[in-house]
């Protein structure tokens, strides 16, 4: 199976319709992907998954084929579009696989429907607000994303020149990310407003702290097994400061550092994320 195999659709979910593909049969797991990518990043992890389970991959509010509304980029809401694509869908229970921005919009979406959410994994993503120390791994670019209008100043015309950089250099190796990929990718943040969603999720991390945060001080934790794990921190990845970000939100946590890649886990080692995933899902009995 081939991405051009894939089934596209689109929900109108009334403030945002949601580009999203599907593929196999089966129990429901729904992948949330990063910045800057587009649902296209399980690419090669979706044919492994759909022999197994009924996968939904879609691109999140803002990004990739989806639409752009001006608000609602705290990771809260971002989770409830998600929650009402899986309804829509008639998945009212969904395992749930995230990477980078992903992974915050799941921990949003599993700190507001635990009911629905059987098991999680987590791929280079830490919790905002868990409660620890801010670290960002060198990761300059967080404080320059969620700077008022200076980002797009500085990027329009030049996405695929801002792009790259970080394909380039986010993974283990320089060629971490396909040629293919990036220049989907670029296609997808060079649209109106596609750039300014993707800063939008910077700038919605106070929100996110806070809400995070409110979920916390009120004693909650998620209870749903969560498998973590992190790149190589030799190579931007983030170690197990991922694995312990988590453990500090959630009772049931397991994971550690995937060998031989950076930040850009999926797409570096899929056979290692869908067998890894899928080993999780099944020992869990979710």
């Amino acid at each position: 199976m081939t991405p051009d195999q894939f089934t596209h659709h689109t929900a109108d979910l009334g403030e945002v319709t949601l580009h999203y593909v599907t593929a196999g049969g089966g129990e429901p797991v729904v992948l949330l992907h990063g910045w800057p990518q587009t649902w296209f990043m399980w690419r090669d992890v979706i044919p492994l998954l759909a022999q197994h389970f009924a996968v939904v991959a879609p691109d999140m509010r803002g990004l990739g084929d989806s639409s752009r509304p001006k608000s609602g980029y705290d990771k809260m809401t971002v989770a409830r579009d998600i929650a009402d694509l899986m309804t829509c869908l008639g998945h009212q229970r969904f395992r749930v696989v995230a990477h980078d921005w992903g992974g915050p919009v799941a921990f949003a979406l599993a700190a507001q429907f635990p009911e629905r959410v059987l098991a999680m994994a987590i791929f280079d993503a830490p919790v905002p607000g868990d409660g620890g120390d801010v670290v960002h791994h060198n990761r300059w670019h967080f404080g320059f994303h969620a700077l008022p209008g200076l980002p797009e100043a500085l990027t329009e015309g030049r996405e695929d020149i801002y792009l790259r950089f970080f394909y380039k250099f986010g993974g283990a190796r320089p060629d971490a990310i396909s040629e293919e990929a990036q220049a989907e990718y670029v296609r997808a943040y060079a649209q109106p407003g596609a750039m300014t969603a993707g800063f939008n999720y910077y700038r919605a991390v106070p929100q996110d702290i806070a809400d995070n945060g409110a979920f916390l001080n009120a004693g909650k934790r998620l209870e749903m097994p969560i498998l973590v794990y992190g790149g190589d921190p030799n190579t931007r990845g983030r170690g197990l400061s991922a694995l312990e970000s988590w453990r500090r939100v959630a009772a049931h946590v397991t994971g550690g550092v995937a060998e031989n890649c950076g930040h850009w886990i999926p797409e570096e080692r899929p056979d290692f994320v869908a067998t890894e995933v899928i080993r999780h899902f099944r020992s869990v009995g979710a």
